[in-house]
């Protein structure tokens, strides 16, 4: 995706599923928030744009969010949404070009994990 926004900056909403919640054991606290999902950017925009609110992300996700910074810094920005976890991408959009940060722009470890997330279905609802 960033790549196909290039030259725009892009942001996009990420969202955690506890490791516990994994099939396979990841090695990790069973609390620790895995990011697994994501919001798409475009997703009610028109939406936003009329009430001023973020109503594409479900309500208690996206706890941390990706920037893609076209022409840098490797950094948060004062322009970025912030959250909990930020997660920052510069070209050539590979792995050795993205880091972590926390809501105050320190340095956190990012750590790739090799696991498919628990299937998800809505369940009971009902329309």
């Amino acid at each position: 995706m960033s790549a196909d926004a290039e030259p725009d900056a892009l942001s996009v909403v990420l969202a955690p599923t506890r490791a516990g919640a994994f099939d396979a054991d990841l090695g990790l606290d069973a609390d620790t928030p895995v990011l697994t999902h994501f919001y798409l950017p475009d997703a009610g925009r028109s939406v936003t744009a009329v009430f001023g609110l973020d109503l594409s992300t479900p309500a208690g996700r996206g706890r941390a969010r990706f920037h893609a910074h076209p022409q840098g810094p490797r950094e948060p920005t004062k322009r970025d949404d912030f959250a909990a976890a930020v997660i920052v991408a510069v070209p050539p959009w590979d792995r050795t070009e993205v880091r972590a940060y926390d809501r105050s722009g320190s340095r956190l470890a990012l750590e790739e994990v090799d696991a498919e997330p628990p299937e998800e279905s809505l369940g009971d609802a009902s329309l």
